[in-house]
């Protein structure tokens, strides 16, 4: 029996996982596939490192053409990250015929719409779970499961490394920093962990997650983005008492058309099961027309979670090979993309002010939201030994963000306001 030959790009974490699982459930693909899959050749930096999977010599080459140019290779399997060369490899390979499968978040993020075009230009399969939540299988839930449904509401935790940090600060009390230090030492984060606690990574997520949910093509620069390296004990500890967790959240909505995108720190209600999301485990929770509420939960990151989901990618490329469908699948956005306005966009908020401890202030600070007709669910006011100025903690009932931005610029014009401490979404 022929075998399907995969170029693999790539021998880090996950290609390593791939390696070990193609090479170990051989049994399995065949009888998936009605195939064996072979992975003939690997690109590698430097061909003579030792490695922890059992490889022979002869596949690791660091040449790409003999991958790109070898006419026997069908299926070009993308592990490599980045976006330079790996998009220009991707892109070659389309146009020599072969099918994709890569788990590369930043280059679909960005460069999706381009190579999908390619990809349907020269029928040929682009297949990308691994590039969102690791092993959790999302992207084929949104495109396939939900096909016959409307999705109104994409909500979740795609970045492990902030759910760890934060789920820390939660559970020990701890500062931002000293777990982030501890995040790095663990290697949950990096060096530079700028792309996870800014939120960047969460969005390009988002950004994917949003083209597939609405149909729209979705770009990187429509998502709005802010990072948890702000988040305080404090705000923890008082979203405790008030009955929420704090965690980074992507949410993606759509109503009537009109869809925002965005990443953000969340005061989510204990009772939601997003809030007992911890660690480094993600989850992502999907709202249809139709279904009501769906939740998916498994780990993010990691070996053989991620390579799980580009091996199921990779069965897939090798069935529609085997039944002459290959490209033919290919997603396509078709509904025109209609991003909601500050006045559309609703939410009930969490803002904690710092203010001058006098009798006043508190009438002062709620004419304020009466002024630009943002209702409130409740008002605290907290002593702190640590602070000599007053802490108000304020949840609003549903408002438009284009009143709270007049709230918040009001608020930087009083004289009582010390400073705006932190303003959060709140959901659940």
């Amino acid at each position: 029996m022929k075998p399907i030959k995969v170029g693999l790009l790539g021998l880090g974490t996950v290609g390593t996982g791939v390696v070990r699982i193609v090479e170990n459930h051989q049994e399995d693909l065949v009888s998936q596939t009605g195939t064996p899959i072979e992975i003939a050749k690997i690109l590698v930096q430097d061909p003579s490192k030792q490695r922890n999977v059992a490889i022979h010599p002869d596949k690791l080459t660091d040449n790409p053409r003999e991958i790109l140019e070898n006419e026997e290779i069908d299926v070009i399997v993308e592990v490599m990250g980045g976006i330079d060369p790996a998009k220009t490899y991707i892109l070659e390979a389309l146009e020599r015929g072969k099918h994709i499968v890569t788990a590369n978040k930043d280059l679909m993020a960005l460069y999706g719409r381009e190579i999908l075009a390619k990809a349907s230009e020269k029928g040929c399969d682009v297949f990308y779970e691994a590039s969102v939540a690791g092993g959790i299988p999302i992207i084929r839930t949104l495109i396939e499961g939900f096909s016959s449904d409307r999705i109104t509401k994409i909500m979740g935790i795609v970045n492990g490394t902030t759910n760890y940090i934060l789920t820390k600060m939660s559970q020990e009390g701890a500062a931002y920093d000293d777990v982030l230090k501890e995040a790095q030492a663990l290697g949950y984060a990096e060096a530079d962990p700028t792309s996870d606690v800014e939120g960047l990574d969460a969005a390009r997520k988002m950004t994917i997650l949003s083209t597939l949910g609405f149909r729209s093509n979705v770009d990187l620069a429509d998502v709005s983005v802010k990072g948890i390296s702000q988040v305080s004990k404090e705000d923890i500890a008082y979203g405790k008492q008030l009955g929420y967790e704090v965690k980074l959240l992507g949410i993606a909505e759509r109503q009537d058309d009109y869809i925002s995108i965005g990443v953000q720190p969340t005061m989510v209600k204990k009772s939601h099961p997003l809030a007992s999301v911890n660690g480094v485990f993600n989850a992502v929770y999907v709202y249809g027309e139709a279904v009501g509420e769906t939740m998916f939960y498994g780990p993010g990151a990691g070996e053989m979670p991620t390579a799980t989901s580009v091996v199921s990618d990779l069965v897939a490329v090798v069935r529609n090979l085997k039944l002459n469908n290959g490209g033919r699948k290919s997603f396509g956005t078709y509904k025109e993309k209609k991003l909601k306005t500050d006045e559309q966009i609703l939410s009930k908020n969490y803002i904690l002010l710092h203010v001058a401890d006098r009798a006043g202030v508190l009438a002062q600070i709620t004419q304020v939201f009466a002024e630009y007709e943002v209702s409130l669910e409740s008002v605290l006011q907290h002593p702190n030994k640590n602070n000599p100025k007053a802490e108000i903690i304020i949840i609003t009932h549903e408002a438009n963000q284009a009143s709270m931005k007049k709230v918040l610029k009001k608020f930087e014009q009083l004289d009582v306001v010390d400073s705006i401490k932190s303003v959060y979404r709140v959901e659940g």
